[in-house]
């Protein structure tokens, strides 16, 4: 298959020197010469088709992708939709796991392109498996965006950006369409998670993205924090595109609360009344009453308190912190205190959700009861928008990403309890919005303050609710509008 006059198999010649020498600089640091000799020649060849290939482009056409989950990923979503609500046509690249929202699904002017999820050798070095996993994604990847055509821009979520940046670097190169990174974090902070900072590994993940990372035409970033950091230490200059919930993230009136109820009563024990109805005219859950006779729906009086968090399930987000304050909060309970009992609904996937599943079912909790659902796109704001109070425990690789989790619950004006971490005062402001943990004895103390006398419309929770609806939040569309619209304006120009 031919690009606009370079063959495929040089292309990817280029491609795959790059790669070997990346891991073998992986085993060895000293040999990371080999790749940057190797990324040399790979830009001297492409730096003149840049040059020659800027009539390839087609206005109206923009490409978003994700080496990753489609339906996992709602920022990418959300910038699919805008695109397509002014005007374009999306390419949307990425895995096809989970159920993207209905706005995606629904919309004539997206077009999901599946790619495959590539796990590499799972038998042998480890080193081999990276390898293998990288030459599948590239060839994968490669293929897949030539197939598609040229489109005016690529949007490209990072992380994971090994190997989508150089290969998106390189077909944009071929077809003359912008090249926009979306910085969430960096990759190579999360690898350090389970490899540590000093492997090998990790440092050359670093290098990759500072040198493809300058590559692009534009870059946007979730907090002004990574903005600053980005330009310091990697003189990539990004504009900061803050998360922000789009209008579907907001408080549920009682009746879809109890229609949502009633379905998760059918699967999860803890949404079940324990009460008899008082007749075949009441509908129960452990939370709402629904009268069918008079159509009226209501909270249950001493109804236990529906904590929620939402996760990936991973290294990034210790749960153990979380079961340690609700063992202390038990323990309150059982000291006579006057709190209300508690629902503690965690939903989301991820890899170590069935290790954090079998710790929770190996305690033995009374007042405390446990849901760990997978919600679908439509079901998870109303979920939000029904809870009392919300719990995030992500830390941050880097400490220069927020918690996108976060931005939805105030979307529902639901008050959060959220970990410490560097830049976390951008978005939390403590006892404004939420309040801020730093370890698992602070997490039970602010529980057992904000419970205390809940649901008084006079107590700290309360309180805190109504700072959330007076602050009036700006929403997706508004702020895609102010910051990214412009910037595609200005390169189409």
């Amino acid at each position: 298959m031919a690009a606009g006059g370079l063959s495929a198999p040089l292309v990817l010649g280029c491609l795959l020197a790059v790669a070997v020498a990346g891991c073998f600089g992986a085993s060895a640091v000293g040999r990371c010469g080999l790749l940057a000799s190797a990324g040399a020649v790979a830009l001297g060849v492409l730096a003149g088709l840049r040059r020659r290939r800027r009539g390839a482009r087609q206005a109206g056409r923009v490409c978003v992708m994700v080496l990753g989950d489609v339906g996992r990923s709602p920022r990418m979503q959300y910038h699919a939709v805008s695109l397509s609500k002014h005007g374009h046509r999306v390419s949307f690249v990425g895995v096809c796991g989970t159920k993207p929202h209905q706005d995606v699904l629904g919309d004539e002017k997206i077009q999901i392109i599946p790619i495959s999820e590539v796990k590499g050798l799972q038998v042998g070095p480890k080193i081999l498996g990276y390898f293998t996993k990288v030459v599948v994604q590239s060839v994968q990847l490669l293929w897949v965006l030539l197939k598609i055509g040229a489109h005016s821009h690529v949007l490209m979520q990072n992380p994971p950006g090994l190997p989508s940046i150089a290969i998106t670097w390189l077909v944009c190169s071929l077809q003359g369409s912008k090249f926009i990174i979306d910085w969430h974090n960096y990759g190579y902070t999360i690898m350090a998670l389970s490899h540590g900072q000093s492997h090998p590994v990790v440092h050359v993940a670093r290098w990759y993205e500072k040198v493809f990372g300058r590559s692009s035409h534009s870059n946007l970033c979730v907090t002004n924090a990574m903005k600053e950091d980005l330009q310091r230490n990697w003189k990539i200059k990004a504009t900061t595109l803050y998360d922000r919930p789009p209008s579907l993230f907001k408080e549920t009136p009682v009746q879809f609360q109890h229609d949502l109820f009633m379905r998760m009563a059918k699967l999860y024990l803890p949404f079940q009344s324990s009460m008899e109805p008082t007749g075949d005219h009441v509908e129960l859950t452990a939370f709402t009453e629904h009268n069918t006779t008079s159509g009226v729906v209501q909270s249950l009086p001493g109804r236990p308190v529906l904590l929620l968090s939402s996760t990936s399930w991973t290294e990034d987000e210790d749960f153990s912190i979380l079961l340690k304050a609700l063992e202390d909060y038990e323990g309150f309970l059982n000291a006579g205190e006057n709190l209300p009992s508690l629902v503690c609904v965690i939903t989301g996937k991820g890899p170590q959700k069935e290790y954090y599943k079998k710790l929770i079912n190996s305690r033995c909790f009374k007042h405390v009861k446990f849901c760990t659902p997978w919600l679908e796109a439509e079901d998870y704001p109303v979920m939000l928008g029904s809870a009392d109070l919300g719990v995030c425990l992500h830390k941050s690789s880097s400490g220069l990403d927020l918690p996108m989790k976060v931005v939805d619950m105030f979307g529902c004006c639901l008050p959060v309890c959220a970990v410490h971490f560097q830049c976390l005062h951008e978005l939390v402001k403590h006892e404004e919005n939420g309040l801020i943990f730093h370890d698992s004895k602070d997490l039970a103390e602010q529980l057992k303050m904000l419970l205390c006398d809940f649901p008084s419309p006079q107590g700290k929770l309360a309180h805190l609710r109504r700072n959330l609806r007076a602050s009036e939040q700006q929403r997706w569309d508004e702020n895609w509008d102010q910051t990214v619209l412009p910037l595609l304006t200005d390169q189409c120009s």
